[in-house]
């Protein structure tokens, strides 16, 4: 299985964030992604700077005949294609993408790291990511998710209602 954590805490140019990130996943399909399980959409305190707009963070499962590395290109061109611009880390955005697994590859070059290399520190990953697959397991430790998710915890992390994910 492949895993996409998709985040957002400004407007895109359509709209707020959960709105975008329901327009992003309707995007997948058409650049060859199947859109398999979606996770609930959760609140997240924004991280590093609690003082930035609160994040809208979800999960979804995909499949594909594509590699990690055209998955990745997609991924940034989807984000483009709702306006976001990278200037600085950890900034604001409209829309964040990562692939963070890929059907339990292990990866790493200058450009890609699989599994993503801080999901284990963040609950507003791992919580969306148990939701969409409770059996996953760290390729690289073989840690459950369920103790990945107990040891990073979830403060700052909360449901989004139904009638807010849908804008």
């Amino acid at each position: 299985m492949i895993h996409v954590s998709l985040g957002a805490n400004t407007p895109s140019r359509v709209g707020e964030p959960a709105v975008t990130l329901r327009a992003a996943i309707a995007e997948m399909p058409a650049h060859g992604l199947e859109v398999i399980r979606v996770s609930p959409f959760y609140r997240s305190t924004a991280w590093p700077n609690p003082a930035d707009p609160a994040f809208v963070n979800a999960m979804v499962t995909i499949r594909t005949a594509r590699g990690p590395m055209e998955v990745l290109q997609v991924l940034l061109a989807i984000e483009r294609h709702f306006g976001r611009v990278r200037k600085t880390r950890w900034e604001p955005r409209c829309l964040d993408l990562d692939l963070v697994d890929y059907g339990g590859l292990v990866l790493d070059t200058d450009v890609l790291s699989l599994p993503h290399p801080r999901l284990h520190e963040r609950g507003f990953v791992l919580r969306p990511l148990m939701d969409v697959d409770p059996t996953w397991r760290h390729p690289d430790t073989g840690i459950p998710i369920a103790e990945l998710l107990e040891n990073a915890g979830e403060e700052g992390l909360s449901p989004l209602p139904v009638d807010q994910e849908n804008g």
